[in-house]
């Protein structure tokens, strides 16, 4: 296993992408199966995702089987919540048997020592969205929103959902540049500010970057699946690699 890769993807948001992209994310799973050791998502796996009292939501049977076959094979599977994602329980941990992480973590990958977190609410401005941020993850407003119908709750989530416009808009808007740079600018000091770091994985944006900061240290926004279908190989003893899925 030495030699094999970890694999990182970010932004597939299942459930609004069309179904050649979803074919396109399973083909990728299996090839990850066959040559990587480890798999992270970086948050946003899914467009909406929340575990009701009385069930989860439905459409992403394929991905959830194709997720517990890897796992069950051997391949550890770690899932970041992200802000369209983040309300994962037992389900995800129990049924399918991924690692389901809330907060950045530090953890060693391939040698490299790493900061990874989705991104979102990081960095300076975006106080709207930092403000909903804390209600929706409030926990009297979770507990609330359980008791809701799945289908109900789900029509819910997809309905606040923005993903939508990026279907038809390859190229990111002014907004979503502003963000990449604020992202990018965060994770250049984060790196600067702590020097055991060898590497800052973020998503978040849909804009993959991949930036070395002085020697062997990097800075990586993974991209996204929406238009990109990109992911971010790391393999001891060389280079963080963005690569696209064009298989």
């Amino acid at each position: 296993m030495l030699d094999k890769t970890i694999h990182i993807a970010s932004d597939i948001h299942l459930g609004i992408v069309p179904r050649d992209t979803e074919d396109s994310f399973l083909r990728w799973l299996e090839y990850s199966g066959a040559v990587a050791s480890d798999l992270i998502l970086n948050g946003d796996l899914f467009d909406f995702w929340f575990e009701f009292r009385s069930g989860i939501p439905k459409g992403h049977e394929r991905v959830l089987e194709a997720l517990r076959n890897l796992i069950d094979s051997g391949i550890p599977v770690t899932l970041m919540g992200g802000n369209h994602d983040w309300w994962g329980g037992p389900f995800l941990t129990e049924e399918i048997g991924v690692t389901f992480l809330r907060n950045p973590v530090i953890m060693d990958l391939a040698g490299f020592r790493t900061f990874i977190a989705h991104g979102d609410g990081l960095g300076r401005g975006n106080f709207g969205y930092r403000i909903l941020r804390m209600m929706l993850r409030n926990r009297m407003i979770i507990r609330s929103f359980q008791w809701l119908d799945p289908d109900l709750g789900t029509a819910l989530g997809n309905r606040i959902s923005m993903t939508k416009h990026r279907l038809n808009s390859p190229e990111p808007s002014d907004g979503e540049h502003i963000r990449s740079r604020v992202l990018q600018e965060w994770g250049q000091q984060k790196l600067k500010d702590n020097q055991e770091l060898n590497l800052v994985v973020l998503g978040h944006t849909h804009v993959p970057i991949i930036e070395e900061i002085g020697s062997e240290r990097y800075y990586v926004n993974v991209g996204d699946w929406v238009n990109h279908r990109s992911y971010l190989v790391l393999q001891k003893d060389e280079k963080p690699t963005l690569k696209e899925w064009k298989g």
